[in-house]
């Protein structure tokens, strides 16, 4: 391995001119972001396709894709990079100081509702931190589009990424109180049978409707009244009585604190072993910068949320409870 690397003599800043343009999707933000030219930038990756002996990247009017071969050397050369820098850190006094890009996936609605003032102000505290972040529903290829964390929801699958828990993740279901009056108040699962249903369109009603009963988990029936990608659609459409909603609490936590929905059948729960992770590639979970964005939110939303207001109410008849059994002690 060390001869053949010894042989092909390649430039570590052509590795990574070409991974910038990869995770940029241009040579010119590439540059902007290594603090040199385009042109610069340019020569360094056709230097290096022409040491490897390979077309890397496809150019076009709009930027730059990576080939078949590029996008399985970028998947190793970011990598390989990443453990550069954090075996630098771990030198260098730099594993200190919090500095540098991390660039960061996350779901929309958890994003706009909770991390953006988050990681606004964990940039405030890291001043030399640059965030790049992607808000988007769907499960990115954290290698391919050069993330160095994604925050996620759900339980967690098997893989080569690193994982670390962040905070509980509670479903909840809700009606607003001009729903209940016009339809009834379910006092079971299979009450649901005659009432109408908003659905996450990027999850199965199978999973989104199973209740934890004392016979086990049942799934209930019904109808659907509307569908939707967006938690904020189905919180509005919930709020204006269409229907009975099973979302996270995140989701659903201010319309239950100011009265506009109710939360029913809270004697079954919903899901198990969901939660909040943040997901990062080995040679990314290494850096200063990384560990402490991780910490950041491990201290911000756990070990249990604010915005979890069912936790909050458990919580406050727990303590309740304690206090009168003192008392009458």
């Amino acid at each position: 391995m060390l001869q053949i690397m010894e042989r092909s003599s390649v430039d570590l800043m052509d590795v990574l001119a070409f991974v910038r343009v990869v995770e940029t999707g241009a040579f010119a933000r590439a540059g902007e972001r290594m603090g040199i030219s385009k042109s610069i930038v340019s020569r360094r990756v056709a230097r290096l396709e022409e040491q490897l002996g390979a077309r890397l990247l496809t150019r076009t009017a709009q930027g730059a894709q990576p080939t078949e071969v590029g996008r399985a050397y970028f998947a190793r050369a970011s990598n390989v990079l990443a453990e550069l820098e954090a075996a630098q850190e771990v030198v260098a006094e730099a594993v200190t100081q919090v500095a540098g890009p991390i660039r960061i996936t996350a779901p929309i609605s958890l994003g706009i509702q909770h991390l953006a003032p988050a990681l606004a102000d964990f940039a405030k505290l890291h001043p030399k931190v640059e965030l790049d972040i992607s808000f988007d529903d769907k499960t990115v290829d954290l290698v391919g589009g050069g993330f160095d964390i994604a925050v996620r929801i759900g339980q967690l699958q098997d893989s080569s990424l690193v994982a670390r828990k962040i905070a509980p993740i509670r479903a909840v279901a809700v009606a607003s109180p001009a729903y209940i009056e016009e339809r009834g108040r379910p006092q079971h699962p299979r009450d649901l049978k005659d009432h109408d249903y908003l659905v996450y369109a990027n999850v199965s009603m199978a999973e989104q409707l199973k209740f934890r009963t004392p016979r086990g988990w049942e799934t209930a029936r019904g109808q659907i009244r509307l569908r939707a990608d967006s938690g904020e659609m189905l919180r509005a459409a919930a709020v204006a009585g269409l229907g009975i909603l099973v979302a996270p609490s995140f989701i659903v936590a201010p319309a239950i604190e100011s009265g506009e929905l109710e939360v029913i059948l809270r004697d079954y729960p919903l899901h198990d072993g969901i939660a909040l992770h943040a997901v990062m590639p080995p040679g990314r979970a290494t850096t200063a910068r990384v560990r402490a964005l991780v910490d950041f939110l491990v201290a911000r939303f756990g070990p249990e949320p604010s915005w979890d207001p069912c936790w909050m109410a458990e919580k406050a008849r727990a303590v309740d409870a304690e206090e009168g059994a003192a008392k009458q002690g």
